[in-house]
């Protein structure tokens, strides 16, 4: 193996664990950096991201003020927002070089998520069309948390642990954050007759998450792209 392959890897290992040691600290901002750099179109977001992660101490708070900056365009992001009749979906629109994931979700009239956790890693989600509705809830036994409440041995959580503590609306071009030391969320489209549209950045990627399900059972479920690049993907490649 060429040397600089090597070097490259070591270099994905460190930032990888930078950015999910950062999740313990990180809170989120209100609104952009006063002095930080503008950006007008999609393509300038993922272009500024890119430049982001070329570091391994990325500077979360300025990947924080980018998606804060971009304004919704939909003649940028229309050609990646693929919905599905029965669930909504998730569209990659770049891999960020395995550094990070950039995908726009699309949501049909009442489409919700489970209740789930980001692996350890980053999670912005900016709106692009429509409303969103995010409910959180305590992260059951994460460390450092009170964990005095019991816990079944065969997986199945108490009732009693999984305690919502927020509910937020999201509108359009508001950014939403969210990390495993901030707890477990669940996301819907509140509207019945409306469709919305929303651009999340995932750092470091994953592809496999904790779902909380409806009878309480914590169970580990794959992550999957509907479509990349805007094309529907094979299920063999999703």
């Amino acid at each position: 193996m060429a040397l600089s392959k090597i070097d490259s890897e070591i270099e994905q290992v460190d930032q990888e664990k930078y950015l999910r040691q950062a999740t313990s600290y990180y809170q989120a901002l209100e609104k952009p950096l006063k002095y930080g750099p503008a950006v007008d179109t999609l393509t300038d977001l993922v272009a500024a991201l890119h430049r982001e992660f070329e570091s391994n101490y990325v500077n979360i708070e300025m990947v924080n003020h980018l998606m804060l900056t971009y304004k919704s365009n939909p003649r940028e992001w229309r050609k990646y927002a693929k919905f599905d009749r029965y669930s909504y979906t998730r569209n990659l629109v770049d891999a960020g070089n395995g550094k990070f994931n950039l995908l726009i979700l699309c949501w049909g009239e009442g489409h919700g998520s489970s209740v789930h956790d980001h692996a350890d890693s980053h999670c912005f989600m900016k709106m692009l069309k429509g409303d969103l509705r995010e409910k959180r809830y305590e992260y059951p036994n994460r460390s450092g948390k009170d964990t005095s409440r019991s816990h079944h041995p065969d997986g199945e959580i108490d009732s009693r642990e999984l305690v919502e503590i927020g509910e937020t609306p999201i509108a359009v071009n508001d950014v939403a954050y969210i990390n495993d030391n901030l707890g477990l969320h669940r996301v819907e489209n509140p509207s019945h007759s409306d469709t919305s549209v929303s651009l999340h950045l995932y750092c470091p990627p994953f592809d496999t998450c904790s779902v909380f399900q409806d009878n309480l059972k914590k169970t580990t479920a794959k992550v999957t792209f509907w479509s990349k690049y805007g094309v529907r993907t094979k299920q063999n490649e999703q």
